[in-house]
C-alpha cells in the first residue's frame, strides 16, 4: 500500500512539518490548561516541539462536548452505512498524508521510518476500513421466545469512550481503538502517551475533515496524573479502553471502582515465549521469526517474543542462525529507510533497559549489549535461569533471553510460568504436537511456526495480567464498545389476570 522514499526525502519532510501543538476539542485545536512541555526527539536528544498539555478542566470540557454530540445523535444515530463511508474517507485521507504521518511517528517515537511506512500506516488504514465495513454488517438477534412473545437482542453504542494509548505504536493503537468505537457510534476521547501525541492530533484533524462531527473524536495530550486519572475517575465517561503497562492498567480498575463503575478494557504487558522443540525444521527460517519477534520495534512491543525456550538438541544450531540474523539488523537514524533498529523512547526508559545489561554468571552475552545514546543494539543472553529477572520481567527493549529445556513438557511448563499471558509462538514439525502445545500455552494469541499477532479479523488480548475485560480487533472489539439490550414484546392474547384466574 505504501512505498519508501529516500533518506533525503524523509529529512526534507521532517524539516517542513507543521506540528500540532495543542488539544483537539470540539472540532478545533485549542490550548489546554496544563503545562507547556518540550517533546524530545528520541534519536537525537534535541527538542522537537513545544506541546501545551491538558488538565482536569479540559477533561471536563471534552466530556461535555462528547456527551452533547452523543445525545444529539449526529454520529451515534447515523445509519451505519453513513458512519462506514466517513471512516473509509478517513482511511483515504490518512493514505494521502501517509508520508507526513510516518515522519511524525518516527520523529516522535524513534521508530524506524520503514516500519512506519510499511507496517503502521498500512495496518492503521486497513483497521479503519475493516471496522468501517463491519458497521453495517453486524446483525442484531431474535431470541427463541415462542409464539406468545418476541425478544429482540440489540446492540447500542456505549456512549462516551476514552482511549488511553501507549507510546510504542501511537498511530496503530489509535486505529485499533477508534475504528471499532466510532463504527459503533460512540463519542471518543483519546489520551495519547505524553511522549507521542503528534499522529493522534493529526488524525483527529483529518477525521473532522472526513466528516466526523464536532465532539465525536477529541484528543487530549498530557500525562497520567493530569489527564489519565481525571479520565479514569470521570463519572460521565462510560468506558475506558487502555493499552499500556499492567501496573497502570490496574489503576484504571481502581478509578472505575471509585467513580461510576465504568467499563474498563485492558491490554497490558507480556513476557512472551518462543518455544522451539527438538523436531523444529528449517532453523534458519525459525531464526528469522525469532529475531523479528524479539527485536521488531526495538523490542518495545507488548507481544515481543522476549524469551527463547529452546530444546537442547537444536539450541546450538539455532543460535548460530539467530546471531547471524541479528548482524543483519542495522541501527541508526530512524529516518533512514535502510535502518531496522531505531531509538528507545526516552532517557527514563533507556535507564530501565540498561539496568538489565550486566547480568551475573552463568549468563553469557552472545551479541549486543552496546548502548549508544538512546540506541541499543539487539542483545541476546544465553544460559538464563527460568527464575532470573531477565526471564520474568518485561524489559520492553531489544533483549532476548535464552532458556534451555530437555523436553516438550518442560518447555510448556517454563513458558506458562509467568504472570503474563499475551502471546506465544511454538515451533515444531509435528502438527499434532504443535497444536497440543498451542492449546496448552496460556496466552491470548499463539502462533505456530511463525511470529505474529493475527490480523484485523482476529481478537487480540491476553490471559492473566496481560489483559482484562475484552479484546482489540475482530468482531469481538465491537462487542466491547456496545451495550447489549433485550427488548421483550408480549404477543399473547391472554391477560395476566386471566392467567392468575
Amino acid at each position: 500500500m505504501s512505498e519508501l522514499l529516500t533518506h533525503e526525502e524523509y529529512v526534507a519532510i521532517a524539516e517542513s512539518l507543521q506540528f500540532p501543538k495543542t488539544a483537539f476539542i470540539d472540532g478545533r485545536f485549542i490550548a489546554g490548561g496544563g503545562q507547556s512541555v518540550t517533546v524530545i526527539n528520541p534519536a537525537t536528544g534535541n527538542a522537537l516541539y513545544e506541546m501545551t498539555t491538558c488538565d482536569a478542566n479540559d477533561v471536563d470540557l471534552a466530556t461535555v462536548k462528547a456527551r452533547e454530540a452523543f445525545d444529539q445523535g449526529h454520529w451515534s444515530k447515523l445509519h451505519p452505512k453513513v458512519r462506514k463511508d466517513v471512516l473509509i474517507r478517513l482511511g483515504k485521507l490518512i493514505y494521502r498524508n501517509r508520508h507526513e504521518l510516518a515522519v511524525m511517528e518516527s520523529l516522535d517515537s524513534g521508530k524506524p521510518i520503514r516500519d512506519c511506512e510499511l507496517v503502521d500506516i498500512p495496518e492503521s488504514i486497513h483497521t479503519l476500513q475493516w471496522h468501517a465495513e463491519l458497521a453495517d454488517k453486524l446483525y442484531d438477534q431474535a431470541a427463541p421466545s415462542g409464539e406468545d412473545a418476541m425478544a429482540m437482542i440489540v446492540r447500542e453504542p456505549v456512549g462516551v469512550v476514552a482511549a488511553i494509548l501507549p507510546w510504542n505504536f501511537p498511530l496503530l493503537m489509535l486505529a485499533w481503538k477508534i475504528a471499532p468505537a466510532l463504527a459503533c457510534g460512540n463519542s471518543v476521547i483519546v489520551k495519547p502517551a505524553e511522549q507521542t501525541s503528534l499522529t493522534a492530533l493529526r488524525v483527529a484533524e483529518l477525521a473532522f475533515e472526513a466528516g466526523v462531527p464536532r465532539g465525536v473524536l477529541q484528543v487530549l495530550p498530557g500525562d497520567g496524573p493530569s489527564v489519565g486519572e481525571p479520565i479514569g475517575r470521570h463519572v460521565d465517561i462510560d468506558m475506558v479502553s487502555f493499552t499500556g503497562s499492567t501496573d497502570t492498567g490496574k489503576r484504571f480498575l481502581r478509578y472505575a471502582a471509585d467513580s461510576n463503575l465504568k467499563k474498563v478494557v485492558l491490554e497490558c504487558g507480556g513476557k512472551n515465549p518462543a518455544v522451539v522443540l527438538q523436531d523444529a525444521e528449517h532453523l534458519d527460517l525459525v531464526a528469522e521469526h525469532v529475531v523479528n519477534g524479539a527485536f521488531w520495534n526495538m523490542g518495545e512491543n507488548c507481544s515481543a517474543n522476549s524469551r527463547l525456550i529452546v530444546h537442547r538438541d537444536v539450541k546450538a544450531e539455532l543460535l548460530e542462525h539467530i546471531v547471524a540474523r541479528c548482524r543483519e539488523w542495522r541501527m541508526g537514524d530512524p529516518l533512514n529507510p535502510s535502518v531496522q533498529v531505531g531509538a528507545l523512547i526516552d532517557q527514563e526508559h533507556v535507564r530501565k533497559v540498561a539496568s538489565y545489561l550486566s547480568p551475573d554468571k552463568p549468563i553469557k552475552t552472545l551479541i549486543g549489549g552496546v548502548m549508544e545514546g538512546n540506541f541499543l543494539s539487539p542483545t541476546i543472553f544465553d544460559n538464563v535461569p527460568a527464575n532470573h529477572p531477565l526471564a520474568i520481567e518485561e524489559i520492553f527493549g531489544p533483549v532476548l533471553s535464552v532458556i534451555t529445556v530437555e523436553s516438550p513438557d518442560e518447555a510448556i511448563k517454563v513458558a506458562n510460568d509467568t504472570e503474563f499471558g499475551l502471546s506465544a509462538s511454538i515451533y515444531s514439525a509435528n502438527g499434532k504436537q504443535a497444536l497440543r502445545a498451542a492449546r496448552s500455552l496460556k496466552a491470548g494469541t499463539v502462533t505456530i511456526n511463525c511470529y505474529g499477532e493475527g490480523d484485523s479479523s482476529t481478537p487480540f488480548g491476553g490471559y492473566k495480567q496481560s489483559g482484562f475485560g475484552g479484546r482489540d480487533n475482530g468482531v469481538h472489539a465491537h462487542d466491547q464498545y456496545t451495550e447489549i439490550k433485550t427488548i421483550w414484546i408480549d404477543l399473547s392474547d391472554v391477560s395476566q389476570s386471566d392467567v392468575v384466574a
